[in-house]
């Protein structure tokens, strides 16, 4: 057996381990999700996701550690935008807490496969194209200025064709039957509003692949380490939403600092050929900027949040 497929097959075990527990032993019914065992199991990921560095380190070497680190680190990053979405999504179709777990839970297993595709597509056509690299990095800086000048982006899951396509011509029910995605009524099968809201999120998904995908490709372009550190990225996803949900709107300082660290890895992505930013610098200045925009926005609150 190769090193390369036995790296595969260790991370597939890890992460097979993890839904399994998270399945079988802490959401085996529908409930809503007590902040401290959110807390727990956003824990969970989070070290397993750090923990597997270390793998990275004694299997491919420090440098692509440090890599797997800071594509763990800006991915994280900007899946925390993916909360703001979800957020306003279970609000626009009025999802009970109980079943907000389902819907994450089938939404970020459809992301996998999405930034798989992307992910694995990447490496091949940079592989064979190098001159995609400079595309993608005039992408990230343009993705970055967007960010920085948009503000607040609202949802509007009316506008969205696969659910406006799939409210048209798919049987729905009129209420939602537990966590079922489909049930049998008046003896037909029927989808309930929930899987209009898992449609909702993996097409708004696919929106932020396109983002998030060329940022951790400009910080390396090795299949294992970029594919793993989106996947532990995302799986801790879930749980974290549950434990920050209420604190999305204080952490106003995070947008411009994702946007800052987008031009930066796409001006990064255009000079590799001429500079030469070794990946411990990269992991520092993502870690710092992200550290300075989270303590400004604990230190120096909107000032309505100031009002009592």
């Amino acid at each position: 057996m190769s090193a390369e497929l036995l790296s595969w097959l260790v991370f597939a075990a890890v992460v097979v381990t993890l839904l399994t527990a998270d399945l079988m032993f802490f959401h085996r019914s529908a409930r809503a999700d007590s902040l401290r065992r959110a807390a727990m199991w956003s824990a969970v990921f989070v070290g397993t996701g750090l923990l597997f560095s270390l793998f990275v380190a004694a299997t491919r070497g420090r440098d692509a550690a440090f890599a797997y680190l800071t594509a763990l680190l800006i991915e994280q990053s900007l899946s925390v935008d993916n909360l703001f979405v979800f957020l306003a999504l279970f609000t626009y179709f009025g999802v009970p807490n109980a079943y907000q777990h389902r819907v994450l839970f089938w939404g970020i297993v459809g992301a996998w496969v999405m930034r798989g595709i992307f992910i694995f597509a990447g490496v091949a056509l940079i592989a064979k194209f190098h001159w995609l690299i400079y595309l993608l990095g005039v992408l990230l800086i343009a993705t970055g200025a967007k960010l920085w000048s948009g503000g607040d982006e609202e949802v509007h899951p009316e506008r969205n064709l696969l659910v406006r396509w799939a409210s048209r011509v798919l049987p729905f029910t009129r209420s939602y039957h537990g966590d079922s995605f489909l049930v049998r009524s008046e003896g037909k099968r029927r989808f309930t509003p929930l899987f209009l809201v898992l449609l909702a999120i993996e097409s708004t998904d696919l929106m932020f692949a396109i983002d998030s995908v060329p940022a951790v490709l400009a910080v390396s372009q090795d299949a294992f380490v970029v594919f793993t550190s989106n996947i532990f990225a995302i799986m801790g996803l879930r749980a974290l939403y549950f434990v920050v949900a209420g604190a999305l709107q204080a952490l106003r300082f995070l947008r411009p600092a994702l946007a800052l660290i987008l031009v930066l890895v796409g001006v990064k992505m255009i000079l590799q050929d001429v500079v030469d930013v070794p990946t411990a610098v990269s992991l520092a200045v993502v870690g710092a900027i992200l550290a300075v925009g989270t303590a400004a926005s604990l230190l120096l609150p909107a000032r309505e949040q100031r009002r009592p």
